[in-house]
């Protein structure tokens, strides 16, 4: 039998995205639980202080993984890796961070970024030169099963949840002035849109019980629900029909949402800032027909097959071979 690579993954100890308790458990789930189940790899935690030698990993592992390419949740300091020839491999950190992560890229001798992006996407925030693969992950299986049947749910009203922007008029102007490409309303504009609706159900991330790994409880609730991001898809076009819900999916030449590889009216519906309305009204106005149902039965099983952690972790481990 092959050996195992032999991974360090390295995050500051008070990371709290990867300590299970924090409202959005994605990562928590890919990098300390999936991680563990893949039979390629072999991964040691290394919870580091603000500073970590990296000198004790020589001769030690294979690969060394990084929580993400930014200060944030990780040490200030990677002390002596300038030393290893040792592959790194670093998750992309917050886009509107990029530029000053970007700045870690030679100082922290990363050799491949990964992440859900397109690679497109990535190339249009970091060098052209920077190494990146698309990697799907967020679908923790286990969470997903023996969630209510579609015909059992509300059907009267579409779920819209996660963070929005504030649309009034100075606060536009004063975000724009603060950060403005990458304030919560530029971000999500039909998400904020959709929660005015008087037929859609808003749910701020954080206002109900539903944290951590209870969102697909949530979302069990309801026949239908909106993924919307302006920029770039995330977690939640994926999350939503895996949870076997009929997705209204904002996709546009400009987030290249088509990338994910759900097609129009077959896996998803598709929706834009300027079509949304007329396309839940089609459904709600014949909420009985059989096709919604087909679509997003279809839908859960694409997301299921395509975005678990598993495969995941199997396409992050095809990478780390190819680079030792």
């Amino acid at each position: 039998m092959q050996n195992k690579i032999k991974v360090a993954f390295l995050f500051h100890k008070d990371n709290y995205f990867l300590l299970g308790k924090h409202f959005d458990n994605t990562y928590y789930n890919f990098f300390i639980k999936a991680l563990k189940r893949n039979d390629r790899i072999s991964v040691k935690d290394y919870k580091t202080d603000k500073i970590f030698d990296c000198s004790k990993l020589k001769n030690e592992v294979d690969i060394i993984l990084l929580w993400e390419n930014s200060f944030f949740g990780m040490p200030n300091e990677l002390k002596n890796i300038e030393d290893l020839e040792i592959p790194v491999i670093s998750r992309t950190g917050d886009p509107s961070r990029a530029k000053e992560s970007a700045k870690l890229h030679e100082k922290w001798k990363i050799n491949y970024y990964f992440d859900f992006f397109s690679e497109s996407f990535f190339h249009s925030v970091y060098p052209k030169e920077f190494k990146y693969k698309k990697i799907f992950y967020g679908v923790e299986d286990s969470l997903f099963k023996n969630l209510k049947p579609f015909n059992e749910r509300i059907k009267e009203k579409i779920l819209n949840s996660g963070n929005i922007g504030n649309d009034k008029f100075f606060s536009k102007i004063i975000n724009d002035l603060r950060n403005p490409k990458w304030n919560n309303y530029r971000c999500k504009v039909l998400r904020t849109k959709c929660s005015k609706l008087k037929f859609v159900d808003y749910s701020f991330t954080q206002n109900h019980d539903y944290v951590n790994d209870r969102y697909p409880v949530l979302l069990q609730k309801y026949q239908s629900a909106i993924a919307a991001d302006t920029y770039t898809p995330v977690q939640k076009y994926w999350e939503i029909p895996a949870a076997g819900c009929l997705t209204f999916m904002e996709v546009t030449e400009k987030n290249e949402g088509i990338h994910t590889g759900f097609k129009n009216n077959e896996t998803a519906i598709f929706i834009n800032e300027k079509n949304y309305k007329e396309k839940f009204l089609e459904y709600l106005n014949d909420n009985e027909n059989k096709r919604w149902k087909e679509i997003a039965d279809a839908g859960n099983e694409f997301a299921l097959k395509n975005f678990n952690n598993d495969i995941g972790v199997n396409s992050l481990a095809d990478l780390m071979e190819e680079l030792i």
